[in-house]
């Protein structure tokens, strides 16, 4: 969907984001826990110091794995704090796709990613997680894709 987001939309966005913004790790974490649950293949792409994790309760505990959530977090918050020019983001999320590229991460994988957030959100919002809601984030999370996906088109030697 190429189609700017509405007013109406970035108000929605804005509100609902707003009732996250006091815990965000926590937040995070429900994300994650539902990615895991939906594709389990994911969890090796999280290494550190090439330590491979047992399971997605280990994964989701380490410290290094917590500042990946707050990483995250961030990069969505970026995105609500810029969604009247998403356009400057531009780069920033391009490398953001490069980086993830790098160790292994298919652009597929973001739609589960995408899936989660909206689980996330439902469970953080309640009844006030409506269709609407639902339509506003799917919308500014396709762009944030989209844009990202640019880094894994880039080919190096275009670099």
């Amino acid at each position: 969907s190429g189609m700017p987001l509405s007013g109406g939309q970035r108000a929605l966005i804005r509100e609902s984001w707003q009732r996250l913004s006091g815990s965000p790790v926590q937040h995070g974490l429900v994300l994650f826990t539902r990615l895991f649950d939906l594709d389990p293949d994911l969890l090796p792409l999280f290494q550190y110091n090439c330590k491979q994790f047992a399971s997605p309760q280990e994964c989701l505990s380490a410290p290094e794995f917590l500042d990946h959530i707050r990483k995250v977090m961030l990069v969505i918050d970026a995105a609500v704090s810029h969604l009247e020019n998403l356009a400057c983001l531009e780069e920033y999320l391009c490398n953001l796709g490069k980086k993830h590229q790098a160790v292994g991460v298919k652009v597929e994988s973001f739609s589960t990613v995408g899936e989660s957030l909206l689980y996330m959100l439902e469970k953080c919002l309640g009844a006030a997680f409506s269709p609407e809601v639902q339509e506003a984030w799917s919308k500014l999370y396709n762009a944030v894709v989209k844009a990202m996906q640019r880094g894994w088109e880039t080919l190096p030697e275009g670099d």
